[in-house]
């Protein structure tokens, strides 16, 4: 890989975006290689995780690695320890660190002063393993990634971010609509517009989600409300009102669209009740795909 750490779907090429899908499918339909035998890999949390640790940890096993889990109270990145002196004691412990953290500064600053490789579990600004992990659920779903249409309906946060430079790189065009004040950030836009010149993918940012899955491939969502963002959540409810997905918008994408949420979900916001087991949802084999992906991942940077 061109890259030691991974805080950015940006840190890959589209060649190696590519490899990194084909070989998580080849791992879950084969046995997974020992590639981290007699490795040990530290996962440090600043926030509370589901898929994200268990898909990790499972995946370090399955690939013959020791896994380490270092909660907030533990560590207190920034707050009991500078973020610079716990990157270089982990760096003569591990062979890697996975961070999920509420600053994408305080990944920044893991990767300047480690010297072994740092992933991206999770920042304020990007979820890159959640977004390549849903390429692949794409792909195995629709054969191919080139020329398909990902329709998001939503907040632009870090899912967000990471989903369009993914697609982005990947030739899958991108929608997104969200409220005013609520789109994908400037930096990030600029960054997958270059990405998309290369590729060919479309960008299209709208207000209008019926605009936005008109004839898509994919449908996909994410809570309004993100972990710190609780104090903003009555004001979120009502700037995202019309915004919730259900069946009626996704009749309005093809026929044979998927339906994609990284969950955890709110029923009877963001989903109508009943959303997450329409015969078009996804959901349950995206999130295993998380455990897939980041085996191929571990497997290519160690």
């Amino acid at each position: 890989m061109k890259t030691k750490h991974l805080l950015s779907v940006a840190d890959l090429s589209a060649a190696e975006t590519e490899r990194i899908i084909t070989k998580a499918l080849e791992m879950k339909r084969g046995v997974s290689p020992q590639s981290l035998s007699g490795k040990v890999m530290v996962l440090v949390f600043e926030k509370p995780s589901l898929r994200t640790r268990v898909s990790f940890e499972v995946a370090i096993h399955q690939l013959g690695g020791y896994s380490l889990y270092l909660s907030p109270d533990e560590v207190g990145l920034g707050k009991r320890e500078p973020v610079s002196d716990v990157a270089q004691v982990l760096s003569r412990y591990v062979d890697g660190i996975i961070a999920r953290t509420f600053s994408h500064q305080t990944l920044q600053t893991l990767a300047r002063y480690s010297s072994v490789p740092v992933i991206n579990a999770l920042s304020d600004l990007e979820h890159p393993c959640q977004a390549l992990a849903d390429m692949v659920t794409i792909c195995e779903k629709k054969g191919k990634l080139r020329g398909l249409t990902l329709a998001f309906i939503g907040d632009g946060n870090n899912v967000a971010n990471s989903l369009l430079l993914a697609s982005s790189l990947t030739g899958v065009n991108f929608r997104i609509a969200s409220p005013p004040g609520y789109g994908v950030g400037e930096e990030i836009l600029q960054i997958a517009k270059r990405l998309a010149a290369d590729s060919g993918s479309q960008i299209i940012l709208t207000k209008e989600p019926l605009q936005a899955v008109s004839e898509a491939d994919v449908v996909y969502t994410d809570v309004w409300t993100s972990m710190g963002q609780e104090v903003e959540a009555e004001q979120r409810r009502i700037a995202f009102a019309g915004y919730q997905v259900d069946a009626h918008l996704l009749s309005l994408a093809k026929k044979d669209v998927i339906f994609m949420h990284p969950m955890p979900a709110h029923h009877g916001e963001e989903i109508a009740v009943g959303l997450l087991d329409n015969p078009c949802s996804v959901v349950f084999d995206q999130a295993e795909n998380r455990l897939h992906f980041q085996k191929s991942l571990l497997a290519g940077m160690f």
